[in-house]
């Protein structure tokens, strides 16, 4: 006899990748009804409740390509990329790298970019809250110590960069759009800054050296290399303006002296 975890996996072989092999070794008694035609029915079941999850946190790729190109994408996707948890909320993260290789979407290279930026959008809501940043801690810090200070961004922040105007195709394929929906592929690429502020999710675009220096914060490097890489990119960056205005909008949210710096995880 089977054990339990062999019938699943037989289960799953013959709903969500139609292995009839695996659908006779589950020895199913249909009555009247064929075994294939009935598990065929948990098939559409599992595969729509994938559909309706991924279409909730990439609708702007369902707009793009349409529903029935979506749901063939998806379709494939979770194929390819079996759900290892039983939430499908928290499901759906490989999908912008499936989209990169994904033979009918070839046509539309900006199509995986998108996805991650939807991904981040989904990302940022559900992430954990911080308290706000204590500037008079910051006072307190010897100025010959302020350069090796670590800065902290807000768990929401995520970075996403791209080669195509990705944050205007967001925004004209937004609920209650209004005015020119057009797209111009060639207008320039976009560093995004996503995170989630009191009233929602904002998105934010940034200038090189800025994103150089934020991404150094979330790559744990100290305030003296972030600022250096961001001079390097942009020789007019504006270090004191940058980091008030991340302060106060609650990107930036704690910073670490030196010693505990080891106690800390790189996001």
């Amino acid at each position: 006899m089977p054990s339990l975890r062999e019938v699943q996996r037989r289960f799953v072989a013959a709903t969500v990748f139609g292995d009839s092999g695996a659908l006779a070794e589950l020895g199913i008694v249909a009555g009247a009804l064929d075994p294939t035609a009935r598990i065929a029915i948990y098939r559409d079941n599992a595969l729509g409740n994938y559909r309706k999850a991924l279409a909730a946190t990439y609708p702007v790729v369902q707009r793009l390509v349409g529903i029935a190109f979506f749901n063939a994408a998806i379709d494939a996707f979770v194929r390819a990329h079996p759900s290892p948890r039983g939430d499908v909320n928290r499901y759906g993260s490989e999908l912008a790298r499936f989209l990169a290789a994904y033979p009918p979407a070839r046509e539309l290279p900006y199509l995986p970019h998108v996805a991650r930026l939807e991904w981040a959008i989904d990302q940022a809501n559900i992430a954990a809250d911080a308290p706000p940043f204590d500037p008079a801690a910051l006072r307190a810090v010897p100025e010959d110590v302020l350069g090796e200070l670590r800065f902290v961004l807000h768990p929401s922040a995520q970075f996403v960069v791209s080669a195509y105007p990705i944050f205007h195709i967001w925004q004209v394929n937004q609920p209650g759009h209004a005015g020119d929906d057009r797209v111009d592929l060639g207008e320039g690429g976009d560093a995004l800054l996503v995170r989630r502020a009191s009233d929602g999710v904002v998105i934010e675009r940034l200038a090189a050296g800025e994103h150089a220096f934020l991404a150094a914060f979330a790559g744990n490097r100290a305030l003296r290399d972030a600022t250096e890489r961001a001079f390097g990119i942009e020789p007019s960056f504006d270090l004191a303006d940058v980091l008030r205005r991340h302060v106060s909008a609650g990107t930036v949210v704690a910073f670490l002296a030196p010693s505990d710096v080891s106690s800390w995880t790189p996001r």
